[in-house]
């Protein structure tokens, strides 16, 4: 019996003792478990913050295209600090005072806030720059900007713009256009997109085409031979819009052509530098300041 006493204490103790090393020793399942997790979102949360802070990387290269070049080549000015910046420090959901006590996740949640707003900011920026280019695009394709006869059936042309000797009615008038001789049927283009205004038969003008390109600008073509548009047909630049003819007051096959903004003339030449090299664009304006006899 007292053997009995005496192993059955033995075993206590023992196990006592192993009860206290196993717990100095190794940690409890239901904290080792909160452990890994607090481990698995540790590495979660680091991911994140790499993340955010690509996303910053990506952001800044946006903004750095947005202010140095798309606005630079869309004529617009950058936008400030304050249209970048300003409500990053705003009013905050009511989850942001339960997360204050937790530093790291307060901290990230800032960062994350901040570039909401900065994409937020920046999208509206690129919604804006595209609609600039859209109306830039439609502007630049509108432009009467090419001759409305090619190089290679041009015999010549007459730069005469102002007051000069008209040929037929003998006396000194305005002459709102130049004047390219080619030959009879030679194709007109269009030097801009554009809407048909008019298209009819002028006892001045014969056979002529008003097109209005928007945005201020206007262009007519005179003295065709036909014309192959109606008002309201909407054109293209480089496209077929009638022929050369020497219709109306005229005294020899050409196409009389003139350029109006705001409804005032402006000299063609000054939009046919595309076209021509430098020499080229300089011979004719020499040339202009010569000629004194027009063709209609």
């Amino acid at each position: 019996m007292r053997r009995t006493g005496i192993f059955l204490a033995a075993s206590f103790v023992t196990a006592l003792a192993l009860f206290f090393w196993y717990i100095n020793n190794f940690t409890p399942i239901g904290e080792q478990y909160l452990q890994d997790e607090n481990f698995t979102l540790r590495a979660e949360w680091k991911q994140l913050e790499e993340h955010i802070a690509h996303a910053n990387h990506n952001l800044d290269e946006l903004i750095n295209q947005d202010d140095h070049n798309y606005r630079v080549i869309l004529d617009l000015q950058p936008l400030s600090p304050n249209e970048r910046y300003a409500g990053t420090g705003g009013a905050k959901p009511d989850y942001f005072d339960d997360v204050q006590q937790y530093s790291l996740i307060a901290s990230t949640f800032k960062r994350f806030e901040k570039l909401k707003h900065q994409l937020d900011v920046e999208q509206q920026s690129y919604e804006e720059l595209s609609k600039t280019a859209d109306r830039k695009l439609a502007m630049w394709a509108s432009r009467p900007a090419i001759q409305p006869i090619d190089n290679k059936d041009l015999t010549r042309l007459h730069t005469i713009f102002g007051m000069r000797f008209h040929p037929l009615l003998g006396y000194v008038r305005p002459h709102k256009g130049l004047d390219f001789t080619a030959p009879h049927g030679t194709p007109v283009y269009a030097t801009g997109d554009g809407r048909v205004d008019n298209s009819y038969y002028s006892s001045s003008y014969g056979n002529v085409i008003y097109l209005n390109h928007g945005f201020g600008f206007e262009t007519r073509y005179a003295h065709l031979s036909k014309y192959i548009v109606q008002p309201g047909d909407k054109v293209k630049r480089g496209q077929i819009i009638g022929y050369v003819g020497n219709t109306g007051t005229s005294v020899s096959d050409h196409l009389h052509y003139e350029v109006l903004f705001q409804g005032e003339h402006i000299n063609p030449i000054n939009f046919f530098q595309r076209d021509l090299s430098n020499q080229e664009y300089e011979k004719l304006i020499v040339q202009g300041e010569k000629e004194i006899i027009s063709l209609d």
